[in-house]
C-alpha cells in the first residue's frame, strides 16, 4: 500500500512532462496502477514502519480486497498474486491510501511482523495479545493476518470422511457485545477497501451478530458476537470454516467467552480429525487480561513432538496503546453522600477547567442519572454570561436511538461544555469523543443470580480496580486528561483486581444446554477457567428437565436440541415447541410476544414526570390488556405491525422504544423462519401489515396457559395479607410498577423475570388461574 500511495503522487507532479502509460486520470486526478502491474520499488519500504520479513506481506492492503473480490473461492496462490494484478477501483484505493495513514499511526502497527511472526511457527497456536486501550488491536490484527499462508482455504479429506471438505479461509473475531461486532465489521471493511452495505455481494470483511448477518460473499475478516459463534458450534464442532479465532476482550469474562475457550481448547487438545489435520489459532486479545490465568488454562496443550514437549504453547505479546496523560484525583476522606458529591465535583470542574474539555460522568443507574440532570440543568440557568454554557447528556442502555445519538456528537453552539451522564456502559464498549475530564463514582449495577433463591438481585456494587482503570482511560483518548475520584486512595487499593466472571454469578441454565447439545455429558468436567457451584449447575439441570430439554439420566432430548438451536433462552424455547401442540397452537402469537422481550431492555421507555405520564398514559392505555403484560407485549407488536402509515410517529406518541421495536421485527422474522425449518408451523405467515383483531379472552388464556410450560416455576398465589408468595422459595414478592398489573390484586400471577434491586420484584407479570400451576407440573411429571 506504501508502495501505491508514492507512486500515486509521483504522476501528478510529473503531468505536465509526460503523462505515464501504466496510469489513468479520475476527476482531474492521475492515479498510477504500476505497483499493481510491477513488484513494488524498493524505496517504497522506507515509507513502512517497521521494515517487514517479506515483501509477499508488504504488500497489502489496498490490493487485497480486489483480488478477494474477483475470486473468493480461489486459497493457494491469493497471497502471493496480491498487488500484482491490475483492475483495482482507483476510487476505492485512494480511499485506502486515506485510511492507511490513520493505520500506521497506530502503536500496534509497529508490532505486525512480531505478530505474524509468533503465527507463522508450526506449533504456536495460541497467542495472548495484551494491548491497551487505543492501540488498535481489535481493527489491525485481523488485517495483519488474513494474507498470512497458513490462512488459506485448504480442500482435506478427513479420515473418518469419504468427502472431500474445505478448511480454513477465514478469521473470525468475536466481541461481547453486538454493537462492538457490527460498529467495527464497518469500520475494517472501509479499511480493507470494501466497505459493507451499498449493496456490495462480496467483499473482504463480514459480520454475524444475533438475528443480524451481513456476510458478503468472498469474506475473509468476519466479527461475531460470542454467543454466534457458540450457535456456529452446534452446526460445526471443528469450526472448519475458519483458520484461526481471535477472542477480543476476553477481561470481560462473559459467560459466552468462558464457554467459547472451553470449546477452543477442546478443539486444540483434540486430534484435529474433523479438521483434517488443519490446525486452529488461537488469539486472545484484551486490554487488562490476567495472562497468569490464560496461560496456565491453555498449559496442558499436546506437544508436537518430543523436543517440543517442555515448550510453552502460548505466546505473550503486550503492546503499548496511543493513551494520553491522565491526572488522577483522589477525595482526601470518604464522601458521605455520593450523588451530591458528583454534582459538587462537576460544577467545580466546569468553573476552573478550560474548554475544550467534555465531561463524563459515572453514574449508578437511570433514576440517578435523570436526577443529576435534572439539577445540572437547573444549576446552568444560575451560572455567570462569562461561564461556558452546559448541555447535559444523558447516556444508559434504556435510553432512545436518537438520545443515545446526542452523547457522541459535538456541541454545535459556542462556548458550550457537553456534560455526558452514563452507567458503565461508556466504560469499554464505546468511545465519547470530546471528553478530557472522568468524575468516577466508584460504583456499578451488578447482576448476579441466587440459584438457591432462584432469583436475580440488580444492585449497586464496589466496581474492580481493572474498571476503575478503564474509567480513568476515558479522560484520556484525544488528550491529556483528569479523572476525579470520589473515593480515597485506600479505597481504591481494597478493590478486586477484577470483576467476578459473568459464569459464577449468572445463571448457567443456557450453558448447560449448550455443552449438551455439543455433546458434553459430564458437563462439571468440561474445561472452564472458573467453574461455577456445584449448586449453580444442579439447579440448571433440574431446570431443564422440568422444561423436557434433557432425560432421566440427563442425556439431551430431540425437544432440547431444538431448543438449543433457537438464539433464545431455554423458557422461551420451550414456550415456541408448546406452542405448535395441537391444545395450544399459538407459534405466532408467542413468536410476537418473545420477539418483544428479547428485543433489549423494556420496550416501554419509562415516564419519569407526571406530565408525561398523563400525556402518553391514555394512549398507552389502548394497547394495555387486563391480563397483563404477556398480552400487552401481544397487542403492542400487532398494533404496530398493523400501522402502515407512520411507525416512527406510532412509537414516539406511545413513548415506545423504536430500536427496539425494529429488533423486535427482525428477531420475529427470523424465529418465523427457523419455527418453519423445524416444521412447528406448516406455511409462511402472510407479510404486514396485516389488519389488526384483538385477542379474544379465551384465546388470551390459551396463550398465557402455553407460557406456563415454560414459567410454571415462576409462579406466585397472592396470600392473605394481600401480598404474593412465589410457589418455589415461598418468597414474598411485589408486582414491579413498570406492570400493567402494578397495584392489582390477583388470584395468582405468573412473572417471566424475578429481580432484587431496593425490593423483591417480579416483571412481566400475567394474571393466571391456580389451578393452572397444578396442570402446568401435572403434565409434566
Amino acid at each position: 500500500m506504501a508502495a501505491s500511495g508514492s507512486n500515486a503522487e509521483q504522476p501528478a507532479k510529473r503531468r505536465k512532462k509526460q503523462q505515464p502509460a501504466n496510469a489513468i486520470t479520475i476527476g482531474g486526478r492521475t492515479i498510477s496502477l504500476e505497483a499493481y502491474l510491477d513488484p513494488a520499488p524498493k524505496r517504497a519500504q522506507t515509507t513502512t514502519t517497521p521494515a517487514e520479513p517479506a515483501p509477499a506481506t508488504e504488500k497489502p492492503e489496498d490490493a487485497a480486497p480486489t483480488e478477494t473480490r474477483k475470486k473468493p473461492t480461489t486459497t493457494e496462490s491469493r497471497p502471493e498474486k496480491h498487488g500484482r494484478r491490475g483492475g483495482p477501483a482507483p476510487a476505492r484505493n485512494t480511499e485506502d491510501a486515506g485510511l492507511l495513514k490513520s493505520r500506521k499511526a497506530l502503536p500496534i502497527w509497529q508490532h505486525r511482523s512480531e505478530i505474524q511472526a509468533a503465527l507463522r511457527k508450526p506449533g504456536n497456536n495460541v497467542v495472548v495479545l495484551v494491548g491497551e486501550t487505543g492501540s488498535g488491536k481489535s481493527t489491525q490484527v485481523p488485517q495483519f493476518l488474513y494474507q498470512e499462508s497458513w490462512c488459506r482455504r485448504q480442500t482435506v479429506k478427513p479420515p473418518a470422511s469419504q468427502e472431500e471438505v474445505a478448511v480454513g479461509g477465514t478469521i473470525a473475531i468475536t466481541q461481547p457485545r453486538r454493537v462492538a461486532a457490527t460498529t467495527l465489521a464497518h469500520r475494517v471493511s472501509r479499511e480493507a477497501g470494501t466497505p459493507l452495505g451499498k449493496g456490495r455481494p462480496d467483499g473482504l470483511v463480514g459480520y454475524s451478530v444475533r438475528f443480524d448477518h451481513q456476510v458478503p460473499r468472498g469474506t475473509k475478516i468476519k466479527f461475531l458476537t460470542e454467543g454466534t459463534l457458540l450457535q456456529e458450534l452446534l452446526r460445526d464442532p471443528h469450526l472448519r470454516q475458519y483458520s484461526a479465532i481471535i477472542v477480543d476482550e476476553i477481561h470481560e469474562r462473559s459467560l459466552d467467552v468462558d464457554l467459547l475457550v472451553g470449546f477452543l481448547k477442546q478443539i486444540l487438545t483434540g486430534d484435529l480429525h474433523g479438521r483434517g489435520g488443519v490446525p486452529l489459532k488461537v488469539i486472545i486479545m484484551s486490554a487488562t487480561a490476567d495472562v497468569d490465568v490464560i496461560r496456565g488454562f491453555f498449559k496442558d496443550l499436546p506437544a508436537k513432538d518430543e523436543e517440543d514437549k517442555d515448550t510453552d504453547h502460548v505466546q505473550v505479546l503486550r503492546i503499548k496503546g496511543r493513551q494520553y496523560p491522565v491526572e488522577v484525583v483522589h477525595e482526601p476522606r470518604p464522601v458521605p453522600d455520593i450523588q451530591d458529591a458528583l454534582l459538587k465535583r462537576i460544577f467545580k470542574i466546569h468553573l476552573e477547567e478550560p474548554l475544550p474539555g467534555d465531561i463524563l460522568a459515572f453514574l449508578t443507574g437511570q433514576e440517578e442519572i435523570e436526577s443529576a440532570q435534572k439539577l445540572i440543568e437547573e444549576y446552568a440557568t444560575t451560572t455567570a454570561s462569562n461561564v461556558p454554557k452546559i448541555k447535559v447528556c444523558p447516556l444508559y442502555g434504556q435510553l432512545s436511538m436518537e438520545g443515545q445519538r446526542e452523547a457522541f456528537l459535538p456541541v454545535k453552539a459556542a462556548f458550550t461544555r457537553k456534560i455526558v451522564l452514563a452507567t458503565n456502559i461508556a466504560e469499554t464498549s464505546v468511545t465519547v469523543p470530546g471528553v478530557r475530564y472522568v468524575v468516577d463514582c466508584g460504583k456499578a449495577k451488578v447482576k448476579k443470580y441466587r440459584p438457591r433463591l432462584g432469583m436475580e438481585s440488580l444492585l449497586a456494587s464496589v466496581i474492580s480496580k481493572s474498571s476503575a482503570l478503564q474509567r480513568t482511560g476515558r479522560a484520556g483518548r484525544e488528550g491529556p486528561g483528569k479523572c476525579f475520584r470520589l473515593y480515597t486512595d485506600s479505597t481504591f487499593e481494597t478493590f478486586q483486581d477484577s470483576d467476578l466472571p459473568e459464569i459464577l454469578r449468572n445463571d448457567v441454565l443456557g450453558a448447560v444446554l449448550g455443552m449438551k447439545a455439543r455433546g458434553i455429558q459430564d458437563v462439571l468436567a468440561f474445561p472452564l477457567m472458573d467453574t461455577p457451584g456445584t449448586e449453580s449447575i444442579e439447579k440448571a439441570l433440574l431446570h431443564l428437565h422440568y422444561l423436557g430439554a434433557l432425560t432421566d439420566d440427563g442425556s439431551i432430548t430431540p425437544a432440547g436440541e431444538k431448543m438449543a438451536r433457537f438464539p433464545i433462552p431455554a423458557p422461551f424455547g420451550a414456550v415456541i415447541l408448546a406452542a405448535a401442540r395441537p391444545e395450544f397452537d399459538c407459534v405466532m402469537e408467542a413468536i410476537d410476544i418473545i420477539s418483544c422481550i428479547t428485543s433489549g431492555d423494556d420496550i416501554f421507555l419509562q415516564l419519569q414526570s407526571e406530565e408525561a405520564q398523563e400525556e402518553v398514559g391514555a394512549l398507552r392505555k389502548e394497547i394495555q390488556r387486563r391480563e397483563g403484560d404477556i398480552m400487552t407485549y401481544l397487542t403492542t407488536m400487532q398494533r404496530y405491525t398493523a400501522e402502515n402509515a407512520d411507525r416512527i410517529g406510532w412509537c414516539k406518541q406511545r413513548r415506545i422504544n423504536m430500536r427496539n421495536m425494529r429488533q423486535a421485527l427482525n428477531i420475529r422474522r427470523q424465529l418465523r423462519a427457523m419455527s418453519l425449518k423445524e416444521k412447528l408451523i406448516s406455511e409462511a405467515p402472510p407479510q404486514d401489515p396485516q389488519p389488526f383483531t384483538p385477542v379474544d379472552p379465551e384465546r388470551a388464556d390459551v396463550i398465557l396457559k402455553c407460557f406456563m410450560r415454560g414459567f410454571a416455576m415462576k409462579t406466585a398465589m397472592l396470600a392473605p395479607d394481600g401480598s404474593y408468595v412465589t410457589i418455589q422459595g415461598k418468597h414474598v414478592v411485589a408486582i414491579h410498577p413498570a406492570s400493567v398489573l402494578h397495584g392489582q390484586k390477583k388470584e395468582a400471577i405468573m412473572f417471566l423475570e424475578h429481580v432484587f434491586t431496593n425490593k423483591n420484584y417480579a416483571k412481566k407479570v400475567s394474571a393466571i388461574r391456580a389451578n393452572w400451576i397444578v396442570e402446568a407440573m401435572e403434565s409434566r411429571y
